[in-house]
């Protein structure tokens, strides 16, 4: 049996609010579960203490059992210290999109012209001297 360690999303709309849940990934995400692991409440401030509650203890032993933790499960284990910071590279995520690189492009070429039209006054008063 395939094992994750994942969020079961509960709360009405809008209001969001997650069970940390060790369950079987062949099961829906908000379906059957084996156990709850803690919570997590993405509307409480990043600071607070009540934002994500776990009982590491039984986190770990899932984990030595082979569960998976989903990626934003392993970050919260990341923040808590029980595991290690895991590298991650996506030089893609940072780079803009089509329409922003062709802004700058234009804004570069605006600013290219501007230049020049100041320089060429310049340059003829330069000449005339």
């Amino acid at each position: 049996m395939a094992m994750k360690i994942r969020l079961a999303r509960g709360g009405s709309k809008k209001r969001p609010f997650y069970r940390i849940v060790a369950a079987d990934s062949r099961m829906p995400r908000d379906g059957r579960f084996i156990e709850k692991l803690g919570t997590y409440n993405p509307l409480l401030p990043k600071d607070s203490e009540d934002r994500v509650k776990m009982d590491v203890e039984r986190v770990q032993y899932w984990l030595d059992q082979g569960a998976q933790p989903t990626d934003r499960i392993a970050r919260m284990l990341e923040a808590a210290g029980t595991r290690d910071k895991a590298e991650r590279n996506n030089p893609n995520k940072g780079t803009p999109g089509k329409k922003a690189q062709e802004r700058v492009e234009e804004k570069a070429a605006k600013a290219a012209e501007a230049t020049e039209a100041a320089a060429a006054p310049a340059e003829e008063a330069a000449a005339e001297e």
